[in-house]
């Protein structure tokens, strides 16, 4: 058996040195901001050369870009999924649960954009953010209900980020149960919005 098919082989190497350098990167970032942290802080942090890190990133840009695209996959997918899907209460109650469950796998992503929120608007993905949160905000929708319906439609998605961003110090011994708490409100909203119980 070759050492690339047992997932210790080189690719699987490299693959892991990714991700360990935009976790280190993600850190320092949490810690001091995005614009006071250098690529030589990062490399040593991660206790490699600058030239070491540069054979994977060359600038903190790239860094970031990567994070967003590996770590927002999930909500590419489910964006996929719901425009093929019918425009229906329950296809809109299982977006919001996958969105939940994608905001948890991105929770230190969503900590940086809320944190850095000018550097955000320079990024390059600052855009794509906006156009992602706009898709979904479509996708959820009523197209053509009351505006109070419309409106809690949108609030459901943002209920979302109010569970993750703003309220994790509410419990923070279980910030499950405040995700489950938001997406419990988020699901009243979407459904109030369609008229149902």
């Amino acid at each position: 058996m070759s050492s690339s098919s047992s997932g210790t082989g080189p690719q699987a190497k490299r693959g892991n040195t990714r991700q360990r350098i935009q976790d280190v990167a993600l850190e320092l970032f949490a810690e001091q901001g995005y614009e006071k942290t250098s690529l030589r802080e990062i490399a040593e942090r991660l206790e490699v050369t600058k030239a070491a890190l540069y054979y994977h990133f060359k600038t903190k840009e790239d860094i970031i870009i990567s994070v967003f695209e590996d770590r927002t996959r999930p909500i590419d997918e489910l964006i996929e999924w719901a425009r093929e899907q019918p425009r229906t209460l329950e296809t809109k109650r299982e977006m919001l649960r996958r969105y939940s469950e994608a905001m948890v796998a991105g929770t230190q992503l969503y900590r940086f954009m809320h944190e850095n929120q000018a550097t955000m608007r320079e990024l390059s993905i600052g855009e794509t953010v906006k156009q992602r949160i706009f898709t979904l905000v479509e996708l959820l929708r009523t197209e053509d209900g009351p505006l109070a319906d419309q409106v809690r439609c949108v609030s459901a998605l943002f209920t979302l980020h109010a569970g993750m961003m703003f309220l994790q110090h509410v419990d923070e011994a279980d910030p499950e149960a405040t995700r489950l708490a938001a997406l419990e409100v988020a699901t009243d909203l979407i459904t109030r919005a369609h008229g149902g119980e």
